[in-house]
């Protein structure tokens, strides 16, 4: 359990970064504090102290204790240490560490330095990851939105940083409700060339997983509906099978089920990506369902993971290390006080063609 000073010093620490306490603006009196908490005068002094040494805090005799903005050089963030931020929902999964080097390769011609962060698409981590961005005082960020087709809790940090006019980019996916520039994947596109491939195979029971939680799977959602309508196909509710973020370790099973529920109609399946399709070869090998004669399966991402299924994946193009390295170019260029850069980009994905989609005859 943390000490109560800590509880306390954490919580105006949240509330200076997240704009709640602007610079200059004074904090309650030791006395509220002491009655908001239900602690000891020795106890909030604590709490302000440290977050004095910090540079949050300054306290006027007689006045009252102020908020100040000297963290951020104590950090490190206003001097020679040029430093762009970074984080994504994960660092040594799937395609990140691709993502990762563009945007690195990108920041080391201009000597800029890599301040890294996960969230394993949690958004208390997230909140985490950009406090330390805000506390460090980084020059600009690139993010990876954690849960982006949700609500998302920490937006003010969001707009804290654009009041301190430290540019930041998204990539992958963005938060709608948030004008932000973003660098994606057309990711309606992708599912919609996936579910049309298997289509002009003969294909008429296609499936789709999707994770839905996050902006990429609503919107390859999106390209698997309109594919199927044009093509004058019917949607069927049973074909879909959707997953979040807390729900993925139980995909195996869920896979299962799925799978048996509709073995005698499905003979296709759009996945979310080519880990989804690696985990529907998984479950095949187990139920004894041939790919792609029995079913036939497209990954999207042409991520490592679509050529080492045992199996080569048919799957789509993402940019990643591309991505990676323009996200970091328009962070550069916005510090260099470049105009008119585009503040937004959709990669075209192209079909890959592999192993696992059968033609009907």
């Amino acid at each position: 359990m943390k000490p109560k000073y800590q509880i306390i010093l954490e919580e105006i620490r949240s509330e200076i970064l997240s704009g709640t306490y602007n610079v200059g603006e004074q904090i309650p009196t030791e006395s509220a504090l002491q009655d908001k908490y239900n602690v000891s005068r020795q106890t909030v002094r604590k709490a302000i102290l440290e977050l004095s040494n910090e540079g949050f805090l300054r306290s006027e005799k007689g006045s009252g204790t102020y908020v100040s903005n000297q963290y951020r050089t104590k950090a490190g963030g206003n001097n020679n240490n040029r430093s762009i931020g970074v984080i994504t929902t994960y660092i040594s999964d799937y395609i990140f560490p691709s993502i990762i080097r563009g945007i690195e390769g990108r920041l080391n011609e201009d000597n800029y330095s890599l301040l890294l962060a996960s969230t394993n698409n949690d958004v208390a981590q997230e909140k985490k990851a950009l406090e330390m961005m805000l506390s460090y005082g980084v020059d600009g960020l690139i993010v990876e939105p954690t849960k982006s087709n949700l609500y998302n809790p920490n937006i003010a940090y969001y707009l804290s940083f654009k009041e301190q006019n430290v540019p930041f980019i998204m990539i992958n996916a963005y938060y709608e409700e948030l004008e932000v520039p973003f660098f994606c994947l057309d990711d309606v596109q992708s599912s919609y060339l996936a579910t049309q491939e298997l289509i002009s195979k003969g294909h008429t029971q296609i499936g789709i997983i999707a994770k839905m939680d996050d902006l990429q799977g609503k919107y390859r959602m999106k390209g698997y509906i309109k594919a199927l309508g044009e093509a004058k196909l019917h949607f069927h509710p049973e074909q879909v099978l959707s997953f979040n973020t807390e729900t993925k370790q139980e995909l195996p099973t869920n896979l299962e089920h799925f799978l048996t529920s509709n073995r005698e109609s499905l003979t296709a399946i759009v996945c979310y990506n080519d880990e989804v399709g690696l985990e529907v070869v998984h479950a095949c090998k187990r139920m004894n369902i041939s790919i792609p004669d029995e079913l036939s399966l497209i990954g999207q991402d042409n991520s490592y993971m679509a050529k080492n299924a045992g199996i080569k994946l048919t799957t789509l193009t993402h940019p990643q290390e591309q991505m990676g390295r323009d996200a970091a170019d328009w962070v550069i260029k916005k510090l260099q006080g470049k105009k008119d850069l585009r503040s937004s980009n959709y990669y075209q994905p192209v079909l890959i063609a592999g192993e696992t989609v059968k033609e009907l005859k």
